[in-house]
């Protein structure tokens, strides 16, 4: 998370700290904003609502709050609201019915072996524990093989049938040397099947390059050409392009009543759908060390809706990071609440996904 601004530590003296405190907890329960009657009512201390204002004075001088509109009542700014993050936010734990509402959903997909499946089913859960939308956004798999073969669909392509150890099933259409014939596609189907049963697509092809003297030798040169060209076709086909997962849209344009902020939200899933921005936001998810916030503008791809997300990263079996998961919902996200269960959920992903490695293959 962000460094706390070591002046709004030094400025607040601790009534001003409770008040600011008591003003964020109200508004991220009622999304409105609140005054300084009602402040005075829910402070341990007896302060004078002409007293409390004073504070809040103070508090939109620094920036920490302000007047929405026409409002007598004030709420945090993302300014206000980072700082209640860093400084001020105590993080509660999952409770057990959660604990096991979210194990019973993942570990139901888990068990039929498809990774996407169980992701999904992720993405719904928290959207339905947040009431905002869940999102995943995954590194493009590299793909476990349990088998591999080539279907001609004409005299110059094929395409490759890519059968993954989670159950996954992709494919993906090469080019053939002209002349191949028919039984020639078989041999290179069938080598390329034995040396890829267990690996990635990138580590069949460092297998193949220190093979090739040997066991090329064997094949006749249309197959070879087959075999080298086709394993560098399918390596090097599109990886970079993130896999993205969003459930509970409707959640989010039901609190967004306005018709600007419904444009706002509109945009942002059209920005979710086309990509824009999401490498960088999967990296800068990855670097961080369990869970990150994002407030409003403080990730561009979610700067014009006003949203905040709750990000953690999940892990695979070599404990390399694969994708983040998480939470989109207004800036007055109930944030002590879904942290927990955001990080809890990647950590079942990441045990799921441990066990699945292990006992498919060694790390």
């Amino acid at each position: 998370m962000n460094k706390v601004p070591e002046d709004f530590l030094a400025v607040l003296n601790s009534r001003s700290q409770d008040i600011f405190k008591r003003l964020v907890e109200r508004y991220i329960e009622t999304g409105m904003p609140v005054g300084s009657r009602d402040l005075s009512r829910m402070l341990s201390v007896g302060l004078s609502p002409a007293s409390v204002r004073n504070v809040m004075a103070d508090l939109e001088d620094l920036g920490l709050i302000a007047a929405p509109h026409t409002s007598a009542g004030r709420a945090p700014t993302q300014e206000g609201l980072r700082f209640f993050v860093d400084a001020m936010l105590e993080v509660g734990r999952v409770d057990e019915r959660e604990r096991q509402a979210i194990e019973k959903q993942i570990h139901g997909p888990a068990r039929e072996g498809k990774v996407e499946d169980v992701l999904t089913e992720a993405t719904q859960l928290l959207s339905g524990l947040s009431h905002g939308a869940g999102v995943v956004i995954a590194h493009k798999s590299d793909l476990v093989l349990r088998h591999i073969e080539f279907v001609r669909l004409d005299s110059s392509s094929a395409m490759a049938v890519l059968v993954g150890q989670d159950g996954s099933v992709e494919n993906r259409i090469v080019q053939l040397p002209p002349g191949l014939t028919s039984s020639a596609l078989t041999k290179a189907g069938n080598y390329l099947a034995h040396l890829a049963t267990g690996k990635t697509l990138g580590e069949a092809k460092i297998a193949l390059q220190n093979q090739r003297a040997e066991q090329l030798a064997e094949l006749d040169d249309l197959t070879r050409k087959l075999v080298e060209t086709g394993m560098a076709q399918l390596s090097d086909t599109g990886q970079t392009t993130p896999t993205v997962i969003v459930r509970g849209r409707a959640n989010l344009l039901n609190d967004a009543m306005e018709s600007e902020e419904l444009g706002r939200m509109r945009q942002l899933f059209d920005e979710l759908e086309s990509k824009d921005g999401l490498i960088e936001l999967l990296g800068d998810a990855e670097n961080a060390q369990g869970v990150k916030i994002f407030i409003g503008s403080e990730n561009k791809l979610f700067s014009l809706s006003g949203s905040s997300v709750i990000l953690s990263p999940y892990k695979d079996a070599n404990e390399r990071v694969v994708g983040v998961l998480g939470v989109i919902g207004p800036t007055r996200l109930n944030y002590a609440r879904i942290v927990p269960v955001v990080d809890y959920t990647a950590n079942v992903i990441s045990a799921m996904l441990a066990r699945k490695g292990g006992g498919d293959r060694k790390a």
